[in-house]
């Protein structure tokens, strides 16, 4: 085989294959391919990221984190990888945060197109009551007890309505990121109700949130975007 793939196969959500696991080239740890970045050598030489993965050539894998792709710059992994001379924008690692941003940006705008996303703190409040929220979105610069007050409620619904793992919920995006992406000013909380572009949103929005986390929270592997309270 031409890239560094692992013979097995992780299960999706939806219990359909999501595919062979890949070996991060910083970290050799073996991963889903939503939990790398594949990149590949362009035409000039330079290493380009493959969000989408779908570039012809040969890939390189590294771990979906800012982190493994500064390290993988700055100790040639790329080139030892691919086994011949590649070069690397030195503001690589803020393009690839640049690139999975509008990833998220887009899907949930594509959701809100589908009708799946609801914003402003009573309409929110409302779906939460309801026990239709599938997942809780606050801006990253939203005021900690508005937030809190709408992720103690869900955690109350979805623990009534027999669910023993965590509510998902996400504070990657600025409320100006949610603001653009929904078409409307002022977004700081929304919640989305279950379908297809909603499950698409959390992908790219975990994506994003993994890319971003600190070293220590990539090592202690997390559910990714859980807002931590304060006691």
């Amino acid at each position: 085989m031409s890239e560094d793939v692992q013979e097995v196969t992780v299960a999706s959500g939806d219990g359909q294959e999501a595919g062979p696991e890949r070996t991060c080239a910083v970290s050799r740890a073996v991963l889903s391919p939503d939990a790398l970045i594949r990149f590949v050598r362009g035409p000039d030489g330079q290493i380009a990221p493959d969000l989408a993965r779908r570039l012809p050539g040969r890939g390189v894998w590294i771990e979906c984190a800012r982190a493994r792709v500064d390290t993988a710059i700055k100790t040639g992994v790329f080139a030892r990888a691919l086994k011949q001379p590649v070069s690397a924008p030195p503001d690589l690692a803020e393009r690839i945060d640049k690139l999975l941003l509008r990833r998220a940006m887009d899907a949930l705008s594509l959701a809100n197109k589908a009708g799946l996303v609801v914003a402003g703190f009573a309409k929110v409040d409302a779906t939460v009551a309801s026990g239709q929220c599938q997942m809780l979105v606050h801006a990253a610069d939203a005021a900690e007890d508005g937030a809190g007050k709408l992720i103690r409620k869900l955690r109350a619904v979805w623990q009534a309505h027999g669910n023993t793992d965590e509510p998902v919920i996400l504070d990657t995006l600025t409320s100006a990121d949610l603001s653009l992406a929904m078409g409307r000013a002022n977004v700081v909380h929304a919640a989305l109700t279950k379908g297809g572009a909603a499950a698409n949103f959390l992908r790219d929005a975990e994506r994003l949130q993994r890319y971003r986390a600190s070293p220590d929270v990539l090592a202690k592997g997390p559910r990714s975007g859980a807002k931590t309270e304060q006691a």
